[in-house]
């Protein structure tokens, strides 16, 4: 066994939240009341927490900016190949933290903002604020620019992209209104605006001089000298920029998020000018103002709709407002790089098929516009294109009309229908004579209403495609892209998601970051790899028990927020039992309901006898129009009523529906949990990134062989995850022997007593017949197979309760699971993609950057001087 390091070694090594040396936090301390007094204009007399915020995040901003700004220098000096992650999802969360982690803040700050006078700069102080840390960072607002695991994992790349020194744009919308606030009002979700930045927004900078013009409408017009696309409305596109930083290695990439703005300029005027200012009467002046509002709502809101596609003009509109605006910002940086006349050595990676309009986009520009041949702008196209695709399930899967094309986007609908024209020549020429694939193979689809597949349209366009875990990118291969693998497999790939360590351990659960600092030193921040020496700590007793006592630190904290939130009082020495995630028949949170259903039964039963405890705790939001899933959080919230306030069950089990599910939620739950939750029907889900987090903070994970769960599996060991129910090949023999639910209902007592007390009412006893409908599709239109994986559920769950009754035996597990996180990481997924997609090298090494510069120095040295900041 690994000898531990020793107490000096340990210090030397953990500065996982940064050193706070006196210089930093005096200069933080000055710089700090430097904004509160100059920047928000306030003194201690009206500044409020939300101020003390403010002048805290410009403070830690000030620490980017030299070195975003050297980055971009060096980019432009460098011309290295550049890649841009294009994402209609951006799911960031909160940012200062983050920042303060990155940049190796933490402790400084957090000394700085204790210590910063409570007097003005004016007057001599008297003594410290005393500010705390939390209570600050917990004023920001989150931005909630995604829907969830599509939108976080763009984040977690970003990070990633940045801390492998790779040259990364991420292109999005900057939504004025983010995912939907979630309130619970009488057990029903009720929606309301998430008004993210009603106080602004530090961390990003407007950029007007880089402002685009998007068109739609109109008409083309094909002349000897090319193809014209006329008389169009145009929006134009105001940039608005974030830094993202590395991990203490001096990069500072940029999020670049697009929002719209509407001008009068057609594609035969040669000026911009404002729509309004063009009307001569009142009435048309009062139309114009609300014409032009009504086009700013391309950028108004993020549709809230996860794995379901809903056709609408408006997001169509969305998806080619950022790809048009973000494909002249390339290609403008392009034309002014230093090198400019090179090979375009670009990569545009698709996030999904949402930025699938950036091919025919690119191929109009290429065309029409710059005047290539179809074949060489073709050839620029499939190789700069990439594309990921995130789901396997139909509905989820993007085919817009074709008549909403001709009306929206005319000369891109003739760009589709070639595209179409010459793909379909090719498969012939492949498969001749098989007129069913052309069928299948075809971008677009026949039918009463002809509909373009964009899914097959970027596996046309692109150079690579990928699937997100092993077993989703097989799926893909022999299932749903199965006739596009076989006409090119080298473009399949796999490249399993992963999350960042930074935000998901060292920023989330520090206690946790510190106790692995101690046994193997900080690398791991970096290298999630390392984490596999914890091996050789699973029988040390000691380290066992630092575990434990951080996981139980964990829980009492949580605890008290529940408190605090929920109003319910729970017993922080039970299993905390969590499944988070976007609510959804495939995830099966009704299989979760049944669970809890049938161990409240048994301890009604049998009260004597000694259970084990659970807190059971659900949280997530369901898609506005999608009614089943607001009727399953009807369920969980009504059984939570019946069993919460149930004398006999007491504290051996709770119920908790969390409210407003997001990131900063989840930063707060993931490291207090003891059971992660993954329990979608086997084949549905394409990876999960939820599970990863879970089990990098200490989770173990009740799961089927599904998404990244199989993965997870192979590296943490198969016996310290507690795997259930079907597998792949048993779901396709299901299917094709006919899955019938009485069957399972009238074989498994417990389960037929559990469905007849949500069909009878007794969680609903004022409207008995509320849950028929959830009743109804369970017995006899279930597409997720609930009641086939019922039996090996329950059991695999007993399992559970016998081994938390051994803490000792369980804290092995965890830490068996910690050690196997390292393909987890998203800087293994990020080097992945960078070597074998992008053609580009990631690179440990830091940014060469003088952080002070002369003019800085003088800078603070006049405000000491002048207003003399002191203890």
């Amino acid at each position: 066994m690994s000898k531990p390091l020793s107490d000096h070694d340990r210090r030397k090594q953990i500065s996982v939240r940064g050193l706070a040396g006196v210089e930093n936090v005096e200069e933080l301390k000055t710089n700090f009341n430097r904004h509160l007094h100059f920047t928000l204009v306030k003194d201690r007399n009206v500044a409020t927490k939300r101020d003390y915020y403010f002048a805290l995040a410009n403070t830690v901003r000030d620490h980017l900016i030299g070195r975003w700004i050297r980055t971009q220098q060096y980019y432009y000096e460098k011309d290295p190949k550049r890649v841009y992650y294009i994402s209609l999802e951006f799911y960031m969360g909160r940012t200062l933290q983050n920042t303060m982690v990155n940049l190796a803040l933490e402790n400084a700050c957090d000394e700085a903002t204790y210590q910063v006078q409570s007097d003005s700069c004016w007057c001599p102080p008297f003594k410290h604020l005393g500010l705390d840390m939390e209570e600050l960072e917990d004023m920001e607002e989150d931005a909630g620019l995604g829907n969830g695991g599509l939108g976080r994992l763009a984040a977690c790349f970003l990070d990633s992209m940045a801390s492998l020194g790779l040259a990364a744009y991420g292109y999005g919308i900057r939504y004025e209104f983010g995912i939907f606030n979630q309130k619970i009002v009488n057990g029903w979700q009720v929606e309301e605006a998430d008004d993210w930045l009603r106080y602004g927004n530090p961390w990003e900078k407007a950029r007007p001089e880089y402002m685009r013009p998007v068109h739609f409408y109109g008409r083309t017009e094909h002349q000897p000298d090319g193809v014209k696309w006329v008389d169009t409305q145009v929006v134009l596109a105001l940039p608005y920029d974030t830094p993202v930083p590395g991990y203490r290695n001096n990069v500072v990439n940029t999020m670049r998020l697009w929002s719209a703005k509407i001008y009068n300029f057609t594609s035969s005027s040669q000026s911009f000018v404002l729509y309004f200012c063009l009307t001569v009467n009142v009435g048309g002046y009062i139309q114009a103002v609300l014409d032009r509002n009504l086009a700013e709502n391309i950028s108004r809101v993020l549709y809230p709709n996860d794995n379901f596609f809903e056709g609408k003009e408006l997001r169509l509109k969305q998806e080619y407002f950022v790809v048009s605006a973000t494909l002249q910002d390339i290609i403008r940086r392009f034309k002014v790089s230093k090198f400019g006349s090179r090979e375009i050595v670009r990569c545009h990676q698709l996030n999904d098929t949402h930025p699938a309009m950036a091919i025919p986009e690119l191929m109009r520009v290429l065309v029409d516009e710059e005047k290539l041949e179809w074949e060489k702008a073709w050839d620029i196209c499939v190789h700069t294109c990439a594309y990921t695709n995130h789901t396997v399930l139909p509905e989820a899967l993007e085919r817009w009309p074709v008549d909403l094309f001709a009306h929206l986007l005319p000369r891109h609908l003739e760009i589709v229908y070639e595209i179409n024209r010459r793909h379909l020549e090719r498969v012939a020429a492949r498969f001749p004579g098989d007129m069913d694939r052309l069928g299948r193979m075809s971008l677009i689809e026949e039918g009463a209403q002809k509909r373009i597949n964009m899914a097959h349209l970027c596996i046309v366009g692109s150079h690579a495609v990928n699937g997100v875990a092993q077993i989703h990118s097989d799926i893909l291969k022999a299932t749903v892209f199965k006739d596009f693998y076989e006409m090119e497999p080298h473009k399949f790939q796999n490249k399993t998601n992963g999350i960042t360590p930074r935000r998901w351990l060292v920023m989330c659960n520090p206690g946790l970051a510190e106790v692995l600092a101690e046994r193997i030193g900080e690398d791991f921040i970096r290298d999630l790899d390392q984490l596999t020496k914890l091996r050789n700590f699973v029988n040390d007793e000691a380290f066992i028990r630092d575990v434990a006592k951080v996981k139980q630190e964990n829980k009492l904290k949580f605890a008290v927020h529940l408190e605090e939130h929920y109003k319910v009082k729970i017993n922080p020495n039970s299993m905390f039992d969590v499944q988070v995630k976007r609510i959804h028949e495939y995830k099966r949170q009704l299989l979760n309901c049944l669970h809890i259903i049938t161990y409240y039964n048994r301890i009604k039963k049998e009260p004597n006898k000694q259970w084990t405890p659970r807190t059971v705790m659900i949280g997530g939001k369901a898609a506005p129009g999608y009614h089943t899933a607001k009727m399953i959080i009807r369920l969980i919230t009504a059984i939570g009523e019946i069993v919460n306030n149930d004398p006999v069950v007491g504290d051996r089990l709770k119920v908790i529906f969390l409210e407003n599910y997001r990131v900063t939620l989840a930063e707060r739950c993931i490291p207090a949990s003891d059971l992660s939750e993954q329990i979608s029907t086997a084949g549905t889900e394409a990876s999960g990134t939820g599970n990863m987090k879970f089990m990098l903070n200490g989770g173990l994970t009740i799961g089927t062989m599904d998404g990244a769960n199989v993965e997870m599996a192979e590296e943490a060991g198969e016996g310290n995850l507690f795997i259930f129910g079907m597998r792949v090949e048993d779901v396709d023999a299901l299917d094709k022997k006919g899955y019938h639910a009485e069957e399972y209902y009238n074989r498994l007592p417990e389960l037929k007593r559990a469905i007849d007390q949500i069909a009878g009412g007794f969680f609903s006893p004022k409207q008995p017949d509320l849950f028929k409908e959830i009743v109804n599709m369970l017995m006899h239109h279930d597409r997720f197979k609930v009641f086939a994986d019922y039996e090996a559920y329950i059991k695999c769950q007993e399992t559970v309760n016998t081994l938390y009754k051994n803490p000792k035996e369980w804290t092995k597990k965890v830490i068996m699971n910690i050690a196997g996180c390292g393909k987890f990481s998203s800087d293994r997924t990020i080097s992945q993609y960078a070597r074998e997609i992008w053609g580009m090298e990631p690179t440990l090494e830091k940014l060469p950057f003088q952080i002070k510069s002369e003019m800085l120095l003088q800078t603070q040295r006049l405000l000491l001087s002048v207003y003399n900041y002191s203890d």
